[in-house]
Formats: C-alpha cells, sequence, structure tokens
C-alpha cells in the first residue's frame, strides 16, 4: 500500500467523509452521542484536536449551543465544511498541526479528540497530552474517542507494519502519513496518567471504537 500524507488523506476524503464515519466505522454514529453526553455540564470553552466537520460538534451543539469551541485540524478542506455547516456558532478553526499549536494554559473546561489519535506514537501522544493536560482548567477533562484494541499483539502489530512500510518507502519518521496504529485501552489509561490526569477511565465502547475520560 502507498501511504499518503495526512493532509493530502483527508483533503480528498473531504466531501464524503460524514457518511463514511457514520455509516462504514462501526461505533462512531453512538460514539458522537455519547462524547456529547460526557461532556460536563457546566463546559464554556472546550478544544477539539483534529475536529476535521465536527462530527462529535453537531452532537454537542445540540446540547450546548452556545459553547465556545476552539477547532484544530490539519486540513483546510475538512474546516470549510465544518464551518459551512455552523457558520452561527461561537467557533475559532485554526488550520495547524496540533502538535505544534500552542494551546495555551488554563484555558479550556473540556478538550475532545474524535478518532484523530491512532496515527501517532506513544512519544508524540505523551508530549501532546502534556500540553492538553496544561490547557485545561484545574478539574478539567478530556475526552477521547478513538480506535484502541485490546490485545497487546494487536498494538504491537500494526506499530511494526508503519515502520516496516515507511522504512520501504523512504517516508522520514517525523512526517505524517496515513496509516493507523491503534493503542491498546490500557497503554491510552497509561500514557495519559503519566502526564498528570489524576483519574483516567474508560467510559463506553462499541467495536473497537472506544471513549475514555481524563480528568485533572
Amino acid at each position: 500500500m502507498e501511504l499518503e500524507k495526512m493532509s493530502d488523506f483527508f483533503a480528498a476524503r473531504a466531501d464524503g467523509y460524514d457518511e463514511h464515519m457514520l455509516y462504514d466505522v462501526e461505533g462512531c454514529k453512538e460514539g458522537y452521542v455519547k462524547m456529547a453526553e460526557l461532556l460536563p455540564q457546566d463546559a464554556v470553552q472546550l478544544l477539539d484536536l483534529g475536529c476535521g466537520t465536527g462530527l462529535e460538534l453537531d452532537e454537542i451543539f445540540k446540547n450546548k449551543p452556545s459553547i465556545n469551541v476552539t477547532g484544530i485540524d490539519l486540513t483546510q478542506a475538512m474546516l470549510d465544511k465544518l464551518k459551512q455547516k455552523h457558520p452561527d456558532k461561537n467557533i475559532s478553526l485554526v488550520n495547524a498541526n496540533y502538535f505544534d499549536y500552542d494551546f495555551g494554559t488554563n484555558k479550556y473546561d473540556v478538550a475532545v479528540s474524535f478518532q484523530t489519535m491512532h496515527h501517532f506514537s506513544h512519544k508524540d501522544k505523551i508530549k501532546l497530552y502534556s500540553k492538553v493536560f496544561a490547557a485545561l482548567k484545574e478539574g478539567g477533562q478530556y475526552i477521547e474517542c478513538d480506535y484502541m484494541v485490546i490485545r497487546q499483539e494487536d498494538e504491537d502489530f500494526y506499530y511494526s507494519e508503519n515502520k516496516r512500510i515507511r522504512k520501504e518507502q523512504g517516508i522520514p519518521d517525523k512526517e505524517f502519513y496515513h496509516y493507523d496504529t491503534p493503542c491498546t485501552i490500557d497503554n491510552q489509561i497509561k500514557m495519559l496518567s503519566k502526564v498528570g490526569f489524576r483519574i483516567v477511565k474508560m467510559n463506553w465502547r462499541v467495536e473497537n471504537t472506544t471513549i475514555i475520560v481524563a480528568q485533572k
């Protein structure tokens, strides 16, 4: 398989992305609803990492139409779709790599990510989670819905395949190319705990679509 740059992969699929996620990926349709239900009742400021076309925001705005959202995504075509869907909402859209973008400190009541973290190494995730932790107010929550596996051997297989294919195609380690490398639920919990979250629990799961909630 020929790997595509992350931004190119999603730009090419922007038009059919919503239908694919809602109807082809097991658990996602229900996951969007569940994520919205899990948001703290008093949340005012929300950070959405890899917001894409805003499918999770579609549900969140039903419950919290006035919430202030900062949405970050690598693909401008996705952000354009989101803006078209919610022109009247309090959204600040940022076309950036969320690993490099400065989230600020003690700024958000809640941060979310939906099906975006299963492309990265443990090391990269830990760095990102540290930034998310710092950006949250005391008592804030990070809610991650992602493709996760149960067995360590499954995680090891996907990471080794990613490494093999990247080597074959001469792709540098630090460049973002699309390939799924799901982590185990246990490893996700360990990474979030490592950066300082005091309560980290799996909250919901349908097939491999899994929600973890981490409390600062």
